[in-house]
């Protein structure tokens, strides 16, 4: 399948499909790993936690990858849903701040097993100029058009904080990165065609605390 084929593919599945997928990959992977060469959709879908008509409806958009009476073949659906994310690409990666989350998204061995190689760390802060993390060197902020230019970089993470994280997103994306994974805890304004996907900590721990609460006041 080609690059163009995937991407036309992929447009055509639900974002909370899409959202799913990973998740069905790591139970196949820990599946995998176990030993297990076929599994039902029912144990597919308890590895996943999720129920398995939801898990059979979201692989329909996949293709037909099950034999009725013996399910899936482990390792080749587990091939084809890492080809349909893109996992079986090389995607370059650059983190701009490289504060403590920075230093721990860059020290994650899940981004280099999952497809992801960090090609540049960056920050503003000369102080962190002398630093090597992971092997990598910290850079400074204003070699971001270069690095992107020239490592071909896909993705840009951004683990700053708020106040830097706009005039962040927005270098990267005059920079060619149509892609960015942001930790700071604001909202970015972004061009359409850019893709953002936020992750803000504090507000999964008040999730939990709400329904910590709940569960207390019972």
């Amino acid at each position: 399948m080609t690059a163009k084929a995937t991407s036309e593919s992929a447009r055509d599945i639900p974002e909370a499909t899409v959202a799913r997928l990973p998740v069905y990959l790591r139970a196949l992977v820990t599946l995998s790993e176990s030993g297990t060469a076929t599994c039902s959709s029912e144990e597919l879908a308890a590895a996943a936690g999720v129920n398995s008509a939801k898990l059979r409806k979201d692989l329909s958009y996949l293709g037909s990858y099950g034999t009725r009476g013996v399910g899936y073949d482990v390792d080749y659906l587990r091939y084809q849903i890492a080809r349909e994310i893109g996992q079986t690409q090389d995607w370059p990666v650059v983190i701009v701040g490289i504060g403590n989350l920075g230093h721990a998204l860059a020290n994650y061995s899940g981004f280099r097993s999952r497809g992801f190689r960090v090609v540049a760390l960056l920050d503003a802060d000369p102080d962190r100029h002398h630093e090597v993390v992971a092997g990598v060197d910290v850079r400074p902020f204003d070699d971001l058009e270069k690095i992107v230019a020239a490592q071909g970089v896909a993705i840009g993470v951004i683990a700053t904080p708020a106040n830097a994280a706009q005039d962040v997103a927005d270098r990267m994306v005059a920079a060619g990165v149509r892609s960015i994974l942001n930790f700071a805890p604001v909202v970015l304004n972004v061009p359409e065609g850019v893709d953002v996907r936020k992750v803000d900590l504090s507000i999964e721990l008040q999730i939990l605390a709400y329904h910590e609460q709940r569960k207390a006041n019972a």
